[in-house]
Formats: structure tokens, sequence, C-alpha cells
């Protein structure tokens, strides 16, 4: 069914700052948050097939809640009650669980924990285990994040994504990083292997044979990995690295290297071999950016497989094992996907300026 002769969705005055106030209010469950910015766009005069572009759903579900506002009004945009054991629980001990999650702590306590909210609310720890589940809170976790304080911060954004989504022609770009100081660690005693109903068991202690540094270069267009170990990670040893990339790297290429802002990257020796090697080009990260350089991601794999639960008597050993693991990743090689584009990236981060900077809610 197309969109024509739909009957015009008008909104009250006390309508719409209801609806503004679910829609913006993080308290608010998010599927009501969602129906309630379908009935503002739809009062906007948007068919359901702009709504629905405009808020990334299809446009059977935007129709789907505008009838059922044009019947019930505000009420319609409940759920509607479904077959089974009449609930236990009152809507009002529901969004005391959730706004006590969202808005207070527990005295003596950096958060709730279920037992804790349960005896406040006077309901089961599992049911506030399921409103927690029903309305995606996890009070246990945390995340950490750093906003950058580059004056070069979007310039630098969109030049990295640039190289990702529409790398030049006739060009090699690598994705450049050291892993510092990885450790040779053997476990004080033998590993006793999985077995059915029991995980792999390992002692707490171990015993430390030395670390080793490990330059990686990713290139973006394969996946493949240019790897050298070093004992440690000056700027002569970036140096050496870049002749390493260069040896590797098919001559007639300009070859572009994504590297963070270390010191040891800047290095008057450093600017000292880039100009006896002209097709080199480094382009530099925002600081406290990371997860925007591709071979962290491909770090992450080498610490999962292959560090996170080695067993190394010697440093040779290490050696040897990260030799044989860059190999056999080149092997079945496959570029990482990056799909986020500079400015979907940039609106991300003046969201979360927004959150950190506005009122208190």
């Amino acid at each position: 069914m197309g969109d024509t002769r739909l009957e015009p969705l008008v909104l009250t005055e006390s309508e719409r700052l209801i609806l503004q106030n679910w829609a913006r209010r993080r308290t608010t469950a998010q599927g009501l948050a969602r129906r309630a910015r379908i009935v503002l766009a739809c009062a906007d005069g948007l068919n359901n097939t702009a709504a629905a572009a405009q808020l990334a759903t299809d446009r059977k579900t935007v129709r789907r809640w505008r009838m059922r506002f044009l019947r019930d009004r505000l009420d319609g945009l409940s759920d509607e009650p479904r077959p089974g054991v009449p609930r236990t629980i009152t809507d009002a001990q529901v969004e005391d669980v959730v706004v006590r999650t969202l808005e207070e702590t527990p005295q003596g306590a950096t958060h709730w924990s279920k037992r804790e909210l349960a005896r406040q609310v006077g309901i089961s720890p599992t049911s506030v285990l399921r409103i927690w589940r029903a309305f995606g809170l996890q009070p246990w976790r945390t995340e950490v994040f750093k906003i950058s304080p580059d004056p070069l911060l979007i310039d630098k954004i969109r030049d990295v994504v640039a190289l990702y989504l529409a790398p030049p022609a006739n060009a090699a770009v690598f994705a450049v990083d050291e892993k510092p100081q990885i450790q040779a660690l053997e476990r004080t005693a033998p590993v006793l292997p999985m077995l059915p109903g029991v995980p792999e068991r390992r002692s707490f202690d171990y015993v430390r044979h030395g670390t080793i540094d490990l330059f990686a270069a990713l290139n973006t267009a394969t996946g493949k990995v240019i790897g050298k170990l070093s004992a440690q990670h000056r700027a002569v040893d970036f140096r050496d690295f870049l002749d390493e990339i260069d040896r590797q790297t098919e001559p007639g290429l300009a070859v572009h290297v994504i590297c963070d802002n270390l010191r040891t990257h800047k290095a008057p020796v450093v600017h000292k071999w880039l100009l006896t090697h002209p097709r080199f080009e480094l382009r530099f990260t925002p600081t406290y950016s990371s997860w925007i350089n591709q071979v962290e991601r491909w770090f992450a794999e080498l610490q999962r497989r292959c560090l996170e639960r080695g067993v190394f008597c010697s440093l040779d050993e290490l050696t040897a094992t990260l030799e044989d693991w860059i190999k056999t990743w080149n092997d079945q090689a496959r570029p990482f996907r990056w799909t986020k584009t500079a400015d979907q990236i940039i609106d991300r981060i003046c969201r979360y300026c927004d959150r950190i900077s506005g009122p208190a809610h």
C-alpha cells in the first residue's frame, strides 16, 4: 500500500510536549522514544516513506505507529498486552527500577546490584535483572573514552578515512604502529589441558624471560602485514622499519604510512630519511585516537589468538612464535573492512561532546 490519502496527523500542544519529552529523556525506554520520534515526524507533514528514511526504519513500522496513534493517541504507543500469566510487577515498579538505575546510586556504592535494588523496590532480584535486560541496562559495566584535543582533529580524520575508503591510484597504504615490550612469559607450572566440562587451567604466577618490540605495517588493501622485531623502538629503529617497508613494496608505487604522533615518528633522523625517499608520506592520526589506525585491529587479533594464552620459555621462542604467526596470517590474509565515513565519525564525536558538556539531566 502506498502513502497516498494519508489521514493528517495533528498534535495538540500537550501531546507534542509529551512526545518531545519521551524522545529526549534518557530514562525513556528506547522503543517508546523511537515511536515518539515517528509520530513527531508524521506530525511535521512527512509521509510514511519520508519518515522511515529520516529515522532509519522501514515504512511498515512508521505506518503501524501512525495508525496506532490516530486510533488511541498517546495510549496507542505503549506495548499491547500479550497473552500469558498476568504480570505481578506494576508499571510503577518497573519505572522505579529504571529511574533509580539511571539517576541514583546506593549509599556507599558506585552502582546498583540486582539484590540491593530489589530490596529497595520490593521485588525479586530476578525481576530486576529482567527489567534491566528489557531496557538494555548494565550497571555493572563501564567503558572509557577520550576526546582528542588535537586542533587538526577533523582534518586528520578526513585524511585517514579517505585513505581507507578511497585510496589513491598507484599507491600502497600502510597502517603502522609498534607493539612495545611483548613479554616472554613462562608459567611456573605446566598448563593443564581442557577437558569436557573443565576449561584450560594455568598457574597464576609466571617467570619473565624478557621483552621484545614488534613493528607492524598492515597493507589496508590486502590485509598482509610487514613485521620487524626489535629490542627497542627508538627513532632509528622506526627508520629501519621504513627501510623494510620500502624493500617489500613494489617500486613505482607511492607509499602512504598512517601512524600516530609518537615523537620517534617525527624525529630528525626520520625526516632525513623521508627526504631521500620521496615516494613515502607519513599521515598522522589525531592524538589519543589509536582506534582509527587499522593496525590496532590486527594487534588485537595477535593478542587474542597468539599472545594472551601463549607460554614462552625464552625470548627466542617468543620471537619464533611471532614470526610464524605473521607468516600464517599473511598466507590467508584478508583486509579489514572499514565502513564508517568521516562525517559519521565526526557526528558521533559531536554527540559525545554534547553529552559531556550539556546540563545534567
